[in-house]
């Protein structure tokens, strides 16, 4: 199992049809499975992952 390594929660709104009525619906960050250099797996926002990648080069 993976570490979570984020503190990323999913992002609540509504949804608005046409008659304005509201319904609750929640973004989720999008989490990835990152393998480390040193073989441990750790969930990462993809985010994140782009940050890392760009300070490593």
């Amino acid at each position: 199992m993976a570490k979570k390594s984020t503190e990323k929660k999913p992002l609540f709104g509504n949804r608005r049809s046409h008659s304005l009525r509201a319904t609750r619906h929640a973004q989720k960050p999008n989490l990835q499975v990152v393998t480390l250099e040193d073989g441990s797996k750790v969930r990462m926002s993809a985010r994140e992952k782009r940050t890392l990648e760009k300070k490593a080069a």
